[in-house]
């Protein structure tokens, strides 16, 4: 079932992301991860696309494989600014190909100089939600920012480009990560206010590595709250506590996120099922 009809059939989601291998001999391993993560029942299973669209076709084998061998909804990410138009046409019909009918659009990371590539690409992730939806078949996801997007002048302007995404097409939106879900609640708010009505999922990272999420943060723009940050404070320095701190985080933030009435609830693995697993067996009433 794709993930609109699921989001309309059933009110609420659980997901997981995951990244695929950089290399191709990795994937037995890669396999063995998305059997243990399908084991918990999500509703689908994310597959990312590498910065610069390395990993894309990785992204769609990994799809395929979530799809039609473990039985689990898969999403595929595709990014648009690292490809030609031509490019991503013969990506959406492979898409097609291997039975993938779940695409969450996105623009991707601008090139190191700054300069987008000339006619011929698209810099813009709702021109991907259109030509996606003109192929059709899809059930079609984008992303949103919470406290705006990095590179957007205003939170405002960033709604607007969000507005432009969902009048193309744009079937429902899963947000970047935060650790104060006030911080969603005002989002949520504002985008209504925008007419932006299509289900919103909300992105939750459990944190296990105190340089990771501090260079996520930097990258993205992301705030920490005092609370998280006396966290990191406290066990940055020794991995299993951090790891066991970061998960009861999280585990809090989801439980106030569904008695709030929030769409779905999708969780930033990266690629450690032992962390989806507490999750779900700690909040295995919640989550149903």
């Amino acid at each position: 079932m794709n993930i609109t009809e699921r989001l309309k059939n059933k009110g609420f989601t659980v997901s997981f992301e995951v990244f695929p291998p950089k290399k191709s001999d990795a994937f037995e391993n890669a396999k063995e991860t998305m059997k243990e993560l399908a084991a918990l029942s999500p509703d689908f299973i994310s597959v990312t696309y590498g910065a610069g669209g390395g990993t894309s076709q990785n992204t769609i084998k990994i799809a395929s494989y979530i799809e039609n061998e473990l039985g689990t909804s898969a999403l595929a990410h595709l990014s648009c600014v690292s490809s030609s138009r031509q490019e991503i046409s013969k990506l959406i019909d492979e898409m097609k190909e291997a039975k993938i009918e779940n695409v969450l659009a996105l623009r991707g990371d601008i090139p190191k100089d700054g300069v987008f590539p000339e006619a011929g690409y698209y810099k813009y992730a709702y021109q991907l939600v259109e030509e996606l939806k003109e192929k059709g078949g899809f059930s079609i996801g984008a992303a949103c920012y919470p406290e705006g997007h990095v590179e957007c002048e205003s939170q405002s302007r960033d709604l607007d480009y969000l507005k432009a995404k969902v009048d193309c097409g744009c079937d429902y939106l899963t947000t970047q990560m935060f650790f104060d879900n006030s911080v969603l609640y005002s989002f949520l708010y504002r985008a209504l206010a925008k007419g932006i009505d299509v289900p919103v999922i909300a992105g939750v990272m459990p944190v296990t590595n105190a340089r990771q999420i501090k260079r996520i943060t930097e990258l993205s723009g992301t705030s920490l709250t005092p609370k998280f940050r006396t966290i990191l404070d406290k066990f940055g320095d020794n991995d299993v506590a951090l790891k066991q701190a970061g998960i009861a985080y999280a585990i809090d933030q989801i439980v106030d996120l569904v008695a709030n009435g929030v769409r779905g609830i999708h969780i930033y693995t990266m690629n450690k099922p032992e962390v989806a697993r507490q999750i779900m067996e700690s909040l295995s009433e919640i989550l149903k």
